[in-house]
């Protein structure tokens, strides 16, 4: 029996007609909150995420400021950019895309954004509320997979959740959210002894790993959840028809497009898992609506 599908798409349309409402009763009082996006160079994958989230803001109508310095920025410049957009009165959420360029001091920028207006809970003092119990500004794309089981009706209270990853953008504040709901969490990195028998003894598993389809349905446990966070493009042949040997329309579409997208899991994974996260129209959508 295949496994549930946990909509994202589903999801972030809740989620924005919430906020319309919001946003509506904010302009009612004569406030329009707004957004700097600052993307740094052309990295493609960079600017359709910039461009998804500037979307989302003219959709619930609030204001959007999209910043573009070039690749060669230093970081000193860069760090006076964001000065900037810190005092500016109509600017209430920065955030910086990442990557950035091998020449900046990434640390060094995301430190520099007030707490206040960091939408992306990077700054050190935004990452240690979310330790104490506390959270203010919580990193979007853990946030957003809380979003989708909290709303899907997945429980966590003393459930066993693998966190797939240890990166400070997802594994980290993931393994945290878990916890605070009273989740057992267990985090696997590259480095993890047994991993595959680690995994499978998990009623949630969270993969973000980086690694397209790593995660085979013998890592699975018949029925458990299973959120996706990957984001890799699949441009080789032989291994799109390996991923997707079961999945005729994935191969149309990677013959038509000369590529595919798929995740960390994988797309097996929906006959052994009792819910999953489809890629794409599964995580992405929630970092963007968070």
């Amino acid at each position: 029996m295949a496994a549930r599908i946990l909509n994202g798409n589903a999801i972030r349309d809740q989620i924005y007609a919430e906020l319309a409402g919001e946003v509506a009763a904010l302009a009612a009082a004569g406030i329009r909150p707004g957004l700097a996006a600052v993307l740094v160079g052309d990295n493609p994958a960079s600017k359709l995420y910039v461009n998804s989230k500037i979307a989302a803001c003219g959709k619930l109508g609030l204001e959007s400021f999209l910043i573009t310095p070039p690749a060669s920025i230093s970081t000193a410049d860069l760090l006076a950019t964001v000065d900037q957009l810190n005092h500016r009165d109509d600017v209430d959420g920065i955030l910086v895309q990442m990557p950035l360029p091998r020449q900046i001091d990434s640390k060094k920028i995301l430190d520099a954004v007030d707490p206040a207006k960091d939408v992306d809970g990077f700054h050190p003092l935004n990452v240690g509320r979310l330790v104490a119990g506390r959270p203010n500004l919580v990193a979007c794309t853990p946030a957003g997979v809380m979003e989708i089981l909290r709303r899907s009706g997945i429980p966590l209270e003393g459930a066993n959740a693998v966190v797939m990853g240890r990166s400070d953008i997802v594994g980290k504040p993931m393994a945290i959210l878990l916890m605070h709901a009273n989740a057992t969490v267990t985090v696997c990195h590259s480095k993890t002894r047994d991993l595959k028998e680690t995994v499978r003894r998990a009623d949630v598993v969270v993969a973000a790993m980086g690694r397209a389809a790593m995660v085979t349905p013998d890592y699975i446990r018949p029925g458990a959840t299973v959120i996706d966070v990957g984001q890799n493009v699949i441009t080789d042949r032989a291994e799109a028809e390996r991923i997707f040997a079961n999945f005729p329309a994935k191969l149309e579409t990677f013959r038509a497009k000369a590529s595919v997208l798929v995740g960390d899991v994988h797309p097996d994974v929906v006959n052994t898992a009792g819910a999953f996260t489809p890629v794409p129209g599964g995580v992405g959508p929630l970092t963007i609506a968070c």
